[in-house]
């Protein structure tokens, strides 16, 4: 059975899930660690979103609920966040639905700004992040998979991806009312990630040409070499910070990084001919959690961007594209259930087969023995036993897409006494065919 607990900026505060895009990567082998039932678990950890997805014991009573209780109770221990707090906050998906929604959130289409790109390869590094802890199970690898080429397709095949923008373009739309002239900007990025090298390619697009770069980790002058800036080192952070007139922060610093003793202009320094007027500073705040101290725009002529805000002028989805994406979607969804659903019947399939096949090389021999030199009663034999199979096998994946595979089951013990094998794959099946 699969399982997901999801908080995001639909359900719960900037605030909570700020605190929650702090949880340490033990999360999901804690997760597995709280009880025999849980199978596996991936935990999705972004900006304004964190989701869990788990495998559950499917047999277990209630397996729904101590899946939940299982997530819960190791957010609190991970993160200090009491449990209590987080009623409300966070949404319950289980069985057909779960796949239906990762599907969602890998194209986009949960996203802050509809059609946004990061969103996918922060799928992909979570699968990758519970493969190295052990954590992922072979329903969750598939789940993972099969999101990845469903987003795929969704970019594809629907203007989703054209029509959607990132929060680093969006930012920068915003920031367009109050900036005449991008050339003419002194840009400080603070970061060098993902999220940095998109946020230069976009400040140039828009014409931005005087942009530097520092990294509280240490790495600027990397960053800066490959993509051709001017690189910050610590001692002249300050410095610059105070006189740029564009600052935008994207770090995955758990503390902020920016705050009011970074913005301080030394007295005098207006009269020296610094480019910064009194009025005219903007900084943006694509962390999460945050980079910047909210005391920032309590400075005189500071104005501060960030992702709540951004979140707040997000546009509307464009209907036609956002329509389109969640048909492939859906489409995507029933097939991974109906995949799912033979697969759990394909144990008890085979167990029939070779039920029948072994009765038949039986008649086989004896009519061997008993003359059958020119091999028409073999053929007839197999011939018969193919279209006395074929109507149970359909009918087992008819059961089984139905979420029925159960009363197949039930039916082979009750009339022939077969149990089917543990660990029988959909190959196996198609073998015995």
């Amino acid at each position: 059975m699969l399982l997901c607990v999801t908080a995001s900026h639909k359900t719960a505060s900037f605030e909570l899930l700020e605190r929650l895009s702090r949880t340490p990567d033990d999360v999901a082998p804690t997760i597995v660690g709280m009880t025999p039932c849980v199978q596996g678990a991936v935990v999705l950890a972004t900006c304004n979103r964190f989701e869990a997805y788990v495998e559950m014991d499917e047999p277990l009573t209630a397996a729904g609920a101590i899946g939940v209780e299982a997530v819960i109770e190791a957010v609190e221990s991970a993160t200090g966040i009491p449990a209590t707090e987080l009623d409300g906050a966070y949404t319950v998906h289980s069985g057909r639905r779960v796949a239906e929604h990762l599907f969602s959130v890998a194209s986009g289409l949960e996203s802050v700004v509809s059609g946004e790109g990061e969103i996918a390869g922060q799928v992909r590094r979570a699968l990758k992040s519970a493969r190295k802890d052990g954590t992922t199970s072979p329903e969750l690898e598939r789940l993972f998979q099969r999101a990845s080429q469903a987003q795929r397709k969704v970019k594809n095949v629907t203007a989703l991806g054209r029509a959607g923008r990132s929060l680093v373009r969006l930012a920068l739309e915003l920031a367009d009312s109050r900036i005449a002239d991008w050339s003419a900007e002194r840009v400080l990025l603070v970061g060098t990630g993902a999220y940095a090298a998109v946020t230069l390619a976009t400040l140039r697009e828009r014409g931005a040409v005087d942009i530097s770069v520092y990294s509280p980790s240490g790495r600027a002058a990397v960053f800066a070499a490959k993509h051709g800036i001017r690189a910050v080192a610590a001692d002249e952070y300050a410095r610059t910070a105070a006189h740029s007139s564009l600052l935008i922060t994207c770090t995955t610093a758990t503390e902020p990084v920016l705050g009011p003793e970074h913005l301080q202009l030394p007295v005098g320094a207006a009269a020296a001919g610094c480019p910064v007027g009194a009025h005219s500073r903007l900084v943006v705040d694509l962390g999460m959690p945050r980079n910047v101290d909210p005391a920032v725009a309590t400075l005189e002529g500071v104005a501060l961007l960030d992702l709540e805000t951004i979140r707040l002028h997000a546009p509307l989805e464009e209907l036609q594209a956002t329509d389109a994406a969640r048909s492939v979607v859906r489409e995507a969804a029933e097939t991974f259930h109906v995949v799912g659903s033979r697969q759990s019947v394909t144990p008890s399939v085979v167990a029939l087969r070779s039920h029948i096949f072994e009765l038949l090389e039986r008649e086989i021999d004896r009519a061997r023995a008993r003359g059958d030199e020119d091999g028409k009663v073999e053929q007839a034999l197999r011939h018969l036993s193919g279209v006395l199979l074929h109507t149970p096998t359909v009918r087992a994946h008819e059961l089984a897409a139905a979420g029925r595979a159960d009363e197949f089951t039930a039916a082979l013990a009750a009339l022939y006494g077969i149990a089917p094998e543990a660990g029988i794959s959909a190959a196996d099946d198609a073998a015995s065919a």
